[in-house]
């Protein structure tokens, strides 16, 4: 059910006026904090009342399955994108979690200046080539560091009933690791939708899927293991509605045209 304007005026604007007076906040109190407490202060907390504001305010609440799948060391979390909601989830439910995200946004005044203090992997999207040697090198640090590493092989976020192909960023830097991928489906862009201030009502379902790990090391491995991490995506998403059975990938340019 689409939510009423009024209500959806409210928690945008609680929503930035939280970030602003979040994001001074961490700007003042994070850099004397050591990372893991550093990261619960400045991003889980927050992305956590930013999940709970979108239920109070405009009804979009969640359910997870799959709990029991969550490994117990940090690994490469392989998520599909369609929203911002799942942004916010994700940051507030693994901790630390480190993600890819274009280097444009630690700019961003305030907020983008707190995202700066915890390790995201800021990568230079005009050139692919270099984001792809920085989420090598930056990826692999954040793991040995012990956080989770977060990866939308998307690409972009992609509209419901679609699924993008999926990119092996992820997959290699989980085989170069050693480690494996934990696969996310949901349908979250079906109440917080990619494109314009509309939301809708409901319950988003979230599901986790077992660790998958590579057979073997190399391209092969990588590619087989990217194939795998994408079937199980697609079928998932087809398990909760959220994808027709004859839905071909999509890649970024089709998404953006």
């Amino acid at each position: 059910m689409s939510c009423n304007p009024l209500r959806i005026a409210i928690f945008y604007l609680v929503l930035s006026l939280s970030a602003f007076v979040w994001g001074t906040l961490s700007l003042l109190i994070a850099p004397f904090l050591p990372f893991r407490t550093r990261y619960r202060f400045v991003i889980q907390a927050w992305c956590r009342f930013a999940t709970w504001l979108a239920t109070v305010t405009v009804g979009i609440r969640y359910e997870v399955t799959g709990v029991e799948n969550i490994p117990d060391t940090p690994c490469v979390v392989l998520s599909k994108h369609q929203s911002t909601w799942e942004t916010f989830f994700l940051s507030g439910y693994f901790e630390p979690l480190s993600q890819v995200l274009k280097r444009e946004l630690l700019f961003v005044p305030f907020f983008g200046w707190a995202m700066a203090l915890l390790k995201p992997i800021a990568i230079d999207r005009d050139n692919p080539k270099l984001a792809l040697k920085q989420l090598a090198k930056q990826g692999d640090e954040r793991l040995k560091q012990g956080a989770w590493v977060l990866i939308f092989p998307e690409g972009t976020r992609v509209p419901v009933g679609q699924i993008g192909k999926f990119s092996r960023g992820g997959t290699a830097l989980a085989v170069n690791a050693g480690l494996p991928v934990l696969p996310i489906a949901h349908n979250a862009g079906q109440f917080w939708p990619r494109d314009g201030w509309g939301k809708r009502s409901g319950t988003i379902q979230v599901v986790i899927g077992k660790p998958m790990y590579a057979e073997g090391t190399g391209p092969r491995a990588i590619a087989e293991l990217n194939d795998r991490a994408f079937a199980w995506v697609s079928q998932a998403q087809r398990d909760i509605g959220d994808l027709p059975p004859d839905a071909a990938p999509v890649t970024v340019q089709d998404v953006l045209q």
